[in-house]
């Protein structure tokens, strides 16, 4: 563009400078020396004037270059440029398509067992291994709100040499929110399980209410479970059939079971719980005598390795529902552990004891502990060497139980 607006002002300048110096070149022409040819005169004359005018052009276009040439007007952009230029918002959440998940648990150990029953060695004693539990699960989420759990339960011991699998779990879930999930099949026990969680050592043996008897970790019914992050609380409950998840018995009336529990901080809870109803027991043609009641406490502290905590219940015809007789049952646990070292090692152990029959045997006692060292293997992978002790006594001699178990323990899951 520049090159052309030369050419356009050359040309103009030629133009008029050509007309405006003919005459003036002509006049010169006749005047010019007799012998001398006018046209070199003329084109003497042309040349001068050329040069004039690239002087001047030269001077205009310094001029130019001096003076900033002003910015375009901006155009305006079609809309479907603004459109393309504008920040592409973020996909909305979708619903997480079903999957499936598979795990496993087993519980397993190779001890040297010393066991009596009213002074008589049992067979129970000798060197063996147990798989006391191998749990194998199958959950499958059908979305937020809709899953299924299958949990099946293996165990073999060596005292008995067989095997025995169950269905523990299996169970439709819904939740409606973190204040209220329903579960209807055999699903996990309000208390139990809750127990076990806080204590960390289920691998090693169960909690105290489990270990004597006086419940079970799950059964068949409706469950309810929720939280209230906020207020630090947890709930739970569950109408069943009492006879346990080995158990899917028929009854004149469905038990119930509760546990509220208050959290002040994420390590620290105080537990209650409930239960009430006939253990499965009451049948058409044995009606039920007494009704089978039981109250738990806890109170627990747990932070990594570092654990300290207490258990106590109180039960009432527990074993005499179809009996015509009363009794009552209560026991404490005290557990602790910590951790030692940077690999994940602790050192742990847990004191139970029991009045297994207040109002028939008050003599009858139970004393129980163990204690051991825990190390990682690897994830999901740990062992311990445990050391565990039981004592039993009556007045009558025939429940005299005394044993001692010394060995190494195992967790695998994944």
């Amino acid at each position: 563009m520049r090159c052309m607006g030369r050419v356009a002002v050359l040309a103009a300048a030629l133009g008029s400078g050509m007309g405006l110096a003919a005459p003036v070149a002509a006049q010169e022409a006749a005047q010019a020396a007799p012998g001398q040819d006018p046209r070199d005169a003329e084109i003497a004359e042309l040349r001068r004037q050329l040069a004039q005018l690239a002087a001047r052009i030269e001077a205009l276009e310094r001029a130019r270059s001096a003076t900033p040439a002003a910015a375009p007007a901006p155009v305006p952009a079609p809309a479907a440029q603004v459109a393309a230029a504008a920040p592409v918002p973020a996909p909305t959440a979708t619903v997480a398509p079903p999957a499936t998940r598979l795990s496993g648990r087993m519980y397993y150990n190779l001890s040297q067992v010393d066991e009596r029953l009213a002074g008589v060695k049992t067979n129970r004693s000798g060197i063996g291994f147990d798989v006391r539990r191998f749990y194998l699960g199958v959950d499958h989420r059908i979305d937020a709100t809709w899953a299924l759990n299958l949990t099946t339960d293996f165990q073999y011991s060596s005292a008995i040499g067989s095997t025995q699998v169950f269905v523990k779990k299996a169970y439709v879930e819904g939740r409606f929110g973190p204040g209220l999930t329903v579960r209807a099949g055999s699903a996990d026990m309000p208390w139990v399980p809750f127990a076990e969680t806080w204590n960390g050592y289920r691998w090693i043996e169960p909690s105290l209410v489990d270990r004597l008897r006086f419940g079970t970790s799950a059964d068949w019914g409706l469950h309810a479970s929720g939280r209230w992050d906020a207020a630090g609380l947890d709930y739970a409950a569950a109408l069943v059939g009492g006879g346990g998840f080995r158990n899917p018995t028929r009854s004149k009336r469905l038990d119930v079971e509760t546990r509220l529990a208050y959290a002040p901080s994420a390590h620290t809870v105080l537990a209650l719980g409930g239960y009430s109803g006939t253990l499965g027991l009451d049948a058409q043609q044995r009606p039920a005598l007494h009704t089978a009641t039981r109250w738990t406490a806890l109170l627990a502290y747990a932070d990594g390795p570092n654990r300290l905590g207490a258990e106590y219940f109180l039960a009432r015809n527990w074993n005499d529902v179809v009996l015509p007789r009363r009794d009552e049952a209560s026991g404490y646990s005290l557990w602790g552990s910590v951790g030692i070292g940077a690999h994940g090692m602790a050192l742990f152990a847990r004191y139970d004891r029991a009045d297994l029959s207040r109002l028939q045997d008050p003599a009858l006692r139970q004393t129980y502990y163990n204690l051991g060292v825990e190390w990682p293997l690897a994830p999901g992978i740990r062992l311990a060497t445990v050391l565990k002790h039981l004592d039993q006594r009556g007045t009558h001699g025939d429940l005299d139980q005394q044993g001692r178990e010394l060995g190494v323990w195992g967790e695998f899951r994944f």
